[in-house]
């Protein structure tokens, strides 16, 4: 497949969804964090669009099919690089992270494994032999995937880790997975659960107990998750307007331009705010399921949902998150949440999105 591409093969559908989404979260970035140390996250957010996109065009105009005869090499690199961030990674909150790649400019390395799990998936799908995907054989795929996952579970970041098996999870369905194979599985996970809690930070297992029951410690654990439920039943039908919603700008929200924006913007737009943002994100999974339909072979259809997969694991996780239905985990809310990492990870998946399109019309 060569030839020059042509920029009206894009999927500029997909792209105006995205802008729009970016759009009002740098408007409710703005509002979270008016008056605060951290009011200048606003703009550093549209510079962060603005290199997504970037980085969008060029992983648009790279061959899919070129980058998967690489992929050795870079999931290679990929857990390199998250074995380097445990050695002399930057520490915050408790957790190491990030690794520096500039003044002042830090990068989660965990997030851009993403791509290199959709395209370990897509590969390794592409190549069974058979209509049907065998037990050996997602183990022997799960094995790739949970190295990188207990490399980032050390970090300690839990969410992000639980964001590669989704992938996994629609790869192995769409290569056929037997249901048999899937009841094991449910089996296996039940009774490994309650050993996987012991291996938990302790944060993490106050997290768990104060989504069940956030009023046993009102002013610790559970306070994040009682003032964004506050928040959001604050903003009732139409919202209190930008900048005016309370729980917000009396700073009783913590982290509200991260992963608690969607609370701020529940609050400040309402029900109806909500229901266009959700809006939104559904019509970009559809457009995005749209281009694996249309996909040009079997790796680009695994690319797409690949790519869908993950974007709804994020925004059902977060959004159940912030309205008490989820375990807090610190999972971004894509292409809203304050961060580059995260806002850069996502516009290449997107440009992933495009390269499948843009193949269909390179001859």
């Amino acid at each position: 497949m060569s030839g020059a591409l042509n920029i009206r093969d894009i999927d500029w559908g997909m792209v105006v969804i995205v802008l729009v989404i970016c759009a009002l979260g740098v408007m409710q970035i703005f509002s979270a964090t008016l008056g605060t140390s951290s009011h200048d996250a606003w703009w550093k957010q549209i510079v962060w669009v603005g290199a997504g996109l970037l980085l969008m065009w060029i992983a648009t105009s790279i061959d899919y099919h070129s980058v998967m005869t690489h992929l050795t090499p870079l999931y290679l690199l990929s857990v390199g690089l998250l074995v380097t961030v445990l050695l002399i990674g930057k520490q915050a909150w408790g957790a190491t992270r990030w690794v520096p790649v500039g003044p002042g400019i830090h990068l989660q390395v965990s997030e851009f494994v993403k791509l290199v799990i959709i395209l370990l998936v897509a590969r390794f799908m592409t190549e069974l032999h058979g209509d049907n995907l065998e037990f050996r054989d997602l183990l022997k795929v799960l094995g790739l995937i949970v190295v990188p996952m207990l490399l980032v579970v050390k970090e300690p970041d839990l969410g992000t880790a639980l964001t590669y098996l989704p992938i996994l999870a629609v790869g192995a369905f769409l290569a056929g997975l037997n249901w048999r194979y899937v009841l094991v599985i449910g089996i296996i996970v039940v009774l490994v659960l309650p050993v996987g809690l012991h291996f938990l930070q302790p944060y993490q297992k106050a997290r768990l107990v104060s989504f069940l029951d956030p009023e046993r410690d009102p002013r610790g654990t559970g306070y994040q998750l009682i003032q964004s439920k506050i928040a959001v039943g604050a903003g009732g039908m139409w919202g209190k307007g930008v900048t005016k919603g309370s729980q917000t700008q009396l700073r009783f929200l913590p982290v509200p331009h991260t992963d608690f924006i969607f609370s701020t913007f529940a609050e400040e737009h309402g029900f109806v705010g909500v229901v266009v943002v959700l809006a939104l994100y559904f019509m970009l999974l559809m457009q995005i399921v749209k281009n694996a339909q249309t996909a040009p072979d079997r790796a680009g259809m695994y690319i797409c949902m690949g790519v869908a997969a993950l974007v709804l694991f994020h925004v059902l996780v977060n959004v159940g998150m912030v309205v008490g239905r989820m375990p807090v985990t610190g999972i971004p809310l894509p292409l809203m949440s304050a961060g580059g990492s995260s806002m850069l990870s996502i516009f290449l998946m997107l440009g992933l999105v495009n390269n499948v399109r843009v193949r269909r019309f390179v001859n």
